[in-house]
C-alpha cells in the first residue's frame, strides 16, 4: 500500500480474518482495525495499532433470567469485583438492600437500609464499605459482606440524590438539593462541603484518576472540580438547549453521568432524554448527540473496556458502541421504565432493575469472546 500525503496522515481500513493466538480462539472469525501511520519522511507505512472488533453478540444479547427482586422499583444496582454477586437496592416503600447470588439468583441476603427508598448506592472499589442513600437525608454504611450496619453520616439538610467513592476507596463524595459533600471513610468522618445550594445535584462522577470530579445539576450544566484543592474547574453547558423535553423536576437537568475507564471520555444523560459523550481532551462533544429514547434517561453504564455504553428510559434499554455512537441493540426485558443498569466486572453480564420491581440479567458477551463492538460508521438514529 502506497500513500503520498503532503503531511501526517492516519488511515485506517477493516478486514475480515481468521486469528489463532490461543487454543480456545482457533477458526475464530472477528473483524480488526488496522491503523496505519504514513510520513514522508518514513519509507514505508507503520501499523500503530491493531484493534479487534468481533462481536454479534453485542447485537444480539440473550436473556438469561429474570427476578422479581423488590417490592417497590429497583432503583440502583451493583456487581461485586469477582461478578458473582449482584447487590440492589429498592424504592417506593421498599428500602432494602439486597444481595443475590448470580448463579443461582438466590437472595443471600436483605437490609432494611432507609425509611422508604434508596435513591443511590456505592461499593468501594475495595469492597469494604458499601455506601446508601435516600430520602431520610442519612447516609448509611455498611459492611456489606457481614451484613453489618457501621455508621450514618447526618451533614445534609435535604435529601441526598446521588454519590460516588474515590477509586483509593478513601473518600466519599454526596450530592444533594444542598450542595456537595465530601467524607473521610477511613476515619468516618466529613472533610468538607464543596459546593452549597448548587442548582441541585443529581448525578456525580469521579475521574478515574481520583483527581477529578464531574457534578451534574438541574439546568442541563456539568460541572468539573479539583477534589485536592476543593475548585471550581470549569463548566459545560451540556443540556441546556429547549427540545425533546420530558416532565420531572427540570427538562434539563443532568441526570446521569459516567468516565470510560481511561477517563478519556465523560458521558451525560439528561431528562431532555438525550446522551451526550464528551471528549475530556477537546471538551467537545465526540459525535452528536445519542436520540432514540422516548422518556428521560434513568441510567447509563459503561462496559469494563469502555468500548459500550448502555441507557435505560421508559422504552427499555439500548446499547451503543461507544466509540462511533453506532446503536447495536434495544433490550426490552421490562414492562415499565427501567430505573438502574450495571456491568459485571468481567463484562459479560448486564443487569437491568426495572419500575415493575424486577431484575434483568442478559448474557452480552461470551467469556471467549473480545468485549469490543462491531464497527459502525456512526451514529445514525
Amino acid at each position: 500500500m502506497s500513500i503520498h500525503p503532503s503531511s501526517l496522515i492516519f488511515h485506517s481500513f477493516y478486514l475480515f480474518a481468521a486469528i489463532s493466538f490461543a487454543p480456545e480462539h482457533l477458526g475464530t472469525c472477528c473483524q480488526a482495525k488496522l491503523v496505519a501511520q504514513d510520513n514522508l519522511n518514513t519509507p514505508s507505512s507503520e501499523i500503530m495499532e491493531l484493534e479487534f472488533l468481533p462481536s454479534d453478540s453485542w447485537r444480539n444479547p440473550q436473556l438469561l433470567r429474570t427476578i422479581d427482586a423488590h417490592s417497590g422499583p429497583v432503583d440502583v444496582l451493583t456487581f461485586t469485583a469477582d461478578s458473582q454477586f449482584l447487590i440492589s437496592g429498592g424504592s417506593r416503600n421498599d428500602a432494602h438492600l439486597k444481595v443475590w447470588w448470580l448463579e443461582s439468583a438466590k437472595e443471600v441476603d436483605s437490609i432494611r437500609a432507609h425509611q422508604t427508598s434508596i435513591t443511590a448506592m456505592a461499593l468501594s472499589p475495595d469492597e469494604e464499605i458499601l455506601a446508601s442513600v435516600g430520602n431520610d437525608a442519612g447516609v448509611n454504611l455498611w459492611e456489606w459482606k457481614q451484613g453489618n450496619y457501621t455508621r450514618t453520616f447526618l451533614d445534609h439538610s435535604s435529601n441526598i440524590l446521588s454519590l460516588a467513592i474515590t477509586p483509593d476507596s478513601n473518600t466519599l463524595i454526596t450530592g444533594a438539593l444542598d450542595g456537595i459533600r465530601l467524607w473521610d471513610l477511613r476515619k468516618q468522618r466529613p472533610l468538607y462541603t464543596l459546593s452549597r445550594f448548587d442548582h441541585q445535584t443529581y448525578a456525580l462522577a469521579i475521574h478515574p484518576e481520583g483527581s477529578i470530579l464531574a457534578s451534574g445539576h438541574k439546568f442541563g450544566t456539568i460541572k468539573l472540580w479539583n477534589l485536592k484543592t476543593g475548585t471550581l474547574l470549569g463548566s459545560i453547558p451540556a443540556h441546556t438547549g429547549a427540545s425533546n423535553q420530558a416532565p420531572g423536576r427540570s427538562n434539563l437537568s443532568v441526570s446521569v453521568l459516567a468516565y470510560t475507564p481511561d477517563g478519556s471520555i465523560l458521558v451525560s444523560g439528561s431528562y431532555d432524554r438525550t446522551i451526550k459523550v464528551w471528549n475530556q481532551i477537546t471538551g467537545q462533544l465526540a459525535y452528536p448527540p445519542l436520540r432514540g429514547h422516548t422518556g428521560r434517561i434513568e441510567a447509563i453504564a459503561i462496559n469494563p473496556n469502555g468500548k459500550v455504553l448502555a441507557s435505560a428510559s421508559r422504552d427499555g434499554v439500548r446499547l451503543w458502541n461507544l466509540q462511533t455512537g453506532e446503536l447495536l441493540a434495544v433490550l426490552r426485558g421490562h414492562g415499565d421504565w427501567v430505573k438502574s443498569l450495571a456491568f459485571s466486572k468481567d463484562g459479560q453480564l448486564l443487569a437491568t432493575g426495572g419500575f415493575d420491581q424486577s431484575i434483568t440479567i442478559w448474557q452480552v458477551t461470551s467469556p471467549k469472546a473480545s468485549e469490543s463492538p462491531s464497527s459502525g460508521e456512526g451514529n445514525k438514529e
